[in-house]
């Protein structure tokens, strides 16, 4: 049976970068000539610690052998995703995708938030019809934001499914090649069999990195 459940694991790892909404909402303008409220006294910024030195890194261990005649074996989806060179770059590319479209929200609210300072401090002076095609104008603000931070969101929701796809027609026969060498008849996913505890020799997912990645073309940076 081949992707028997991969598809809902891999998700977990990219669902996560847009399950959160990526831009904050907009707050509405006070009302017209209220009096600004005085920000409350910030205390004064302690003094900068030197940073504590890093702890050493272990060098990493190799993965225990499979044990010999084993017919069950176990993967572990997310450390596929998140250790080879396909998933770090999937993951980048919707973080490039994430921070274009925060920075294209941000600018966008600095404009509104513009013009709703403006009414607020400038709207009881104005004639009725300048203060009214202001008001127009934020009320167009704020529903274009709306409908911008929609289709940002669903545009980043499709590129994390292309890539997880993408990275699934990939894994999927690695996982039945590696299964069928090493001859054996089950292959658990660790992420949803529940396992208390294995011989970590069982594991495949080190097996299947090392074959996506000398599989795996070089990319380029993604574009900002």
């Amino acid at each position: 049976m081949k992707g028997f459940v991969l598809v809902a694991s891999f998700g977990l790892s990219m669902a996560a970068l847009g399950a959160a909404p990526v831009f904050a909402q907009q707050q509405p303008p006070p009302p017209t000539g209220a009096p600004a409220q005085p920000k409350p006294a910030q205390p004064p910024a302690p003094a900068a610690q030197p940073p504590a030195p890093a702890p050493a890194q272990a060098a990493p261990q190799p993965p225990p052998p499979f044990p010999a005649g084993a017919k069950i074996a176990f993967i572990n989806p997310q450390a596929i995703f998140q250790q080879s060179q396909e998933g770090k770059a999937a993951l980048a590319r919707v973080n490039a995708l994430i921070q274009k479209k925060q920075k294209e929200g941000e600018d966008k609210a600095k404009q509104l938030q513009g013009n709703q300072q403006k009414l607020q401090s400038s709207g009881s002076v104005m004639n009725e019809a300048a203060r009214g095609q202001l008001e127009k104008e934020i009320d167009r603000q704020q529903k274009e934001i709306e409908r911008f931070q929609q289709d940002a969101q669903a545009e980043i929701n499709e590129l994390q499914t292309d890539l997880q796809n993408e990275f699934l027609k990939k894994v999927n026969p690695l996982l039945d090649q590696v299964a069928n060498e090493k001859g054996v008849q089950l292959v658990l996913n660790a992420d949803t069999a529940g396992i208390a505890w294995a011989n970590m020799g069982l594991d495949l997912s080190p097996e299947i990195v090392k074959k996506l990645d000398a599989g795996a073309k070089p990319t380029a940076p993604p574009k900002q």
